[in-house]
Order: C-alpha cells, then sequence, then structure tokens
C-alpha cells in the first residue's frame, strides 16, 4: 500500500489527481501540496520521522512546470537524500523526459492524466516499493529503491537497462523504453527526432542536435543535418560520382560533404581497430 505526495500549482488539475489517485486501492493516503516549499517541507518531514512514521511518503507525483522551483529541481534535491521517496512525473510538456529519467524517475505520464495509464503508474511504484520492503535472503544483495522499473508488458523489448542506456518514448499513452543501443539511425523532424531500429521507428521531442552531443560517447556521428547513425550499424559506404551514402540495414542515407571525411576515417579506425 502506497502514501503519496501530489504536487502541481494549478489546483483544478491537482484536485483532478488527489481525486484519480484516492480512487486507487493501492494508495492508504493521498495528500497535495500546490508549490515546490510545501512539497519539500513535508518530504523532509517525512523524511526525518522515517519509512514506519505517520507522516511517511513513498511515491511523490510531481508536476514539471511550477511557479519557483520545478519539478526537475525538486528531484534534483530529493535525490542528494539517502532514501528519498519515488518520483513520478505528472506534466503537459513531452520535452523533459530525458531529463526525468536522468534523474531515476518511475514514469513519466502526459496530461490531460488518464485514469488508466496513472494506474499504470502506480503498478510500477508499488513494485519498487514492495521490493525495496522484502527483507533480505543470505548472500543476496538489497534492492534499491530507485531501481529503474521495467518496462510495460506491452513493450515487446529485451532486458530492462538502466536510465542511461534506453530513452523513454510516449506512444499512446504508454511510456516505453527503447534500448539506445537498438537505434540503428536518427531522423531529423523539426523540433523531434524519429528514432528507427530494426522493428519500427518512435518519435520523440528531442532535438537531432541534442541527440548528436549526449550520444556521441554511444558511437552515434552526425552523418547530414538530418541524420544520426549509429557507427555499429553501419552494414556499407559507398562512393559514387562524388556522392557518399551509407547503408543502415534497409535504409540508404546521403552523406552530406562536411561530414563525408570524417565519417570515412572513424569507420576505417573502427575496421583496424
Amino acid at each position: 500500500m502506497l502514501r503519496v505526495l501530489a504536487v502541481d500549482d494549478e489546483k483544478p488539475a491537482l484536485e483532478e489527481l488527489l481525486y484519480l489517485l484516492r480512487s486507487d486501492p493501492r494508495i492508504t493516503r493521498a495528500e497535495g501540496a500546490t508549490d515546490a516549499t510545501d512539497a519539500l517541507r513535508r518530504i523532509s518531514c517525512a523524511l526525518d520521522a522515517g519509512p514506519g512514521g505517520d507522516d511517511g511518503i513513498d511515491v511523490v507525483f510531481l508536476d514539471i512546470h511550477m511557479a519557483g522551483l520545478t519539478g526537475l529541481d525538486v528531484a534534483r534535491l530529493l535525490a542528494r537524500f539517502a532514501h528519498p521517496p519515488l518520483i513520478v512525473f505528472v506534466t503537459a510538456h513531452e520535452g523533459f523526459a530525458v531529463q526525468a529519467f536522468d534523474l531515476k524517475a518511475v514514469d513519466y505520464v502526459l496530461k490531460p492524466v488518464r485514469r488508466e495509464r496513472l494506474a499504470e503508474a502506480v503498478r510500477r511504484a508499488g513494485d519498487l516499493v514492495h521490493t525495496a520492503q522484502e527483507p533480505r535472503q543470505p548472500g543476496r544483495p538489497p534492492h534499491p529503491a530507485s531501481a529503474q522499473p521495467a518496462p510495460p508488458a506491452s513493450a515487446a523489448q529485451g532486458p530492462v537497462h538502466s536510465s542511461a542506456e534506453q530513452i523513454p518514448v510516449e506512444l499512446g499513452g504508454v511510456t516505453r523504453f527503447v534500448p539506445i543501443d537498438a537505434i540503428t539511425y536518427v531522423e531529423a523532424q523539426g523540433d523531434y527526432a524519429r528514432l528507427h531500429t530494426e522493428h519500427g521507428s518512435h518519435l520523440v521531442r528531442i532535438p537531432l542536435s541534442a541527440l548528436e552531443e549526449r550520444w556521441a560517447s554511444r558511437g552515434f556521428v552526425r552523418i547530414h543535418r538530418s541524420h544520426l547513425v549509429s557507427l555499429a550499424r553501419i552494414d556499407e559506404l559507398r562512393l559514387d560520382a562524388g556522392t557518399t551514402t551509407v547503408r543502415v540495414g534497409t535504409a540508404e542515407l546521403a552523406v552530406s560533404r562536411r561530414h563525408a571525411r570524417q565519417l570515412r576515417e572513424l569507420l576505417m579506425r573502427q575496421a583496424g581497430g
């Protein structure tokens, strides 16, 4: 059973969220705060009282855009505590998902909040809280409460990876976790980026330039203003009448002149290394 705190500076949104949370039988207590300062005060009191205290908080359902401190600011402050409550972000903005999961968020729920989507977030949080409270078995390491949750059952993918190894994507109100190593190339689409894998594609609201910077250490290189490619996924480099292209699976992508030389050098270095 969960004790939760919902934080949103818009009172109607907070009341709706509290109504949905209190309707869930897995939640024993749901309280609200209309600003980050009040939320931090309550959380601090709960942490001082210990996990078994009357004011204990297991999960914080946190809006991102608020006056004063943002939800991301609150999450960064909570990360300094030894045993902070779990965090579920509830927001109308898609663009902060990567930052949210970098902060070890359990889930990222988009507004307007649907009952079934919120119930999935509660399930994830409940599973983590229950796992953290399980008595340790001899020789078995403890489970950190902030461990990354498993993806929804509807997401057909491999083992769970840490937040640094996967990227959250929103599809039909469900947040799925796509392993970065499964991405073959990325295509720019305005302020969005389309992530291509062997089994399909996913649209995320992240500029291609941001992914280029974050994923450089993972072997992704810019080959064109519209494409970012995983070096390990390039099957063929073709030079034809001054034009350079690469084949990535079934896709053939153009390489711009400014990136062609660097790409050839990287591929040669990779082949030799």
